[in-house]
């Protein structure tokens, strides 16, 4: 048989189980003759009797003792496959999960979520990736289990995306620069020398759009990657960092950051999954563990990019 019927795999371990053709049949609630029937085709498949009589009985041959055990297990195997999952046991979950997000995230949410996720289930291991970019080809692959991040446009539609939280920008400056001595408004926010936050290099963001209708234009001095970045070059000079307050946290410590004189949009962040994953117990166990560590918070946080 060139494409076998996995359905006889049924019929054969009931009829070697029960070595009559008529309880066999019962037992599957078919009829002797359709019993029979399923006989005479795994006699073909098989290429061996597998039933014989003895007497007013049937007894097994060697092929069909040989196939016993084999078979059992594999009409067990495919009867687990096609039962929900049981129920998900953390204590003995052995796993590693990839997370894609940008600098920032494991800075400030990283050490709740392993603790969290470590009490929890001490099998999980949880790698943490950088996100260079949108394309959401890592979930498609399952290269990454999940993400954070602003929903955009080059995201695939089949993505499936959960609002964390949502975020503001502030300014970061350097504990004794200029800024810090009087209040800080737009005008002399916008005459500071800057730094653009841009993985695609872009050179003005959604801070130089709210800036215009006053008749402003900051003067950016350098663009760079990432939040660590640009924070790291505004702690050791005079330049201005502008970052998600939540999401850089951790990273603006013994910095001065003060609210925005100008209101670019907020953000939502957003948990990123593909949905072959939705119905995974312990993809939705750790999914649940994301959003508890994020809304532990104060209100606030970002995967954002300036541009």
């Amino acid at each position: 048989m060139s494409h076998p019927d996995l359905n006889l795999l049924v019929a054969l371990d009931v009829l070697l189980t029960e070595g009559s053709v008529a309880r066999a049949a019962r037992r599957l609630w078919l009829s002797p003759s359709a019993m029979s029937r399923a006989l005479a085709r795994l006699r073909e498949a098989t290429g061996d009797p597998l039933l014989v009589r003895a007497g007013r009985g049937l007894v097994p041959t060697p092929r069909a003792l040989e196939l016993r055990e084999r078979v059992g297990q594999l009409v067990r195997d495919a009867g687990a496959v096609l039962r929900p999952a049981e129920t998900l046991d953390l204590s003995r979950l052995v796993r590693t999960f990839t997370l894609r997000n940008q600098d920032g995230f494991v800075e400030n949410f990283g050490p709740e979520l392993i603790a969290l996720a470590g009490e929890q289930a001490p099998g999980v291991q949880l790698r943490f990736v950088p996100k260079p970019d949108r394309d959401s080809a890592p979930l498609r692959d399952g290269s990454v289990d999940l993400e954070t991040g602003v929903v955009g446009k080059a995201m695939g539609p089949e993505v499936r995306a959960q609002a964390l939280f949502r975020d503001r920008f502030v300014g970061v400056v350097r504990i004794g620069h200029p800024l810090c001595e009087a209040a800080i408004t737009a005008a002399r926010y916008a005459a500071g020398r800057h730094i653009l936050i841009s993985r695609r290099g872009l050179d003005r963001g959604p801070i130089d759009d709210a800036l215009e209708p006053f008749g402003l234009r900051r003067k950016i001095v350098t663009v760079v990657g990432g939040f660590s970045e640009a924070l790291a070059l505004a702690r050791a000079s005079d330049l201005i960092a502008s970052v998600p307050e939540r999401y850089t946290g951790n990273l603006r410590d013994g910095m001065f950051s003060f609210p925005m004189p100008v209101s670019p949009p907020d953000t939502t962040i957003s948990l990123l999954w593909h949905p072959r994953m939705d119905a995974d117990p312990a993809h939705r166990w750790l999914r649940e563990c994301v959003r508890e560590v994020c809304a532990g918070r104060p209100a606030g946080s970002s995967n954002l990019l300036e541009s």
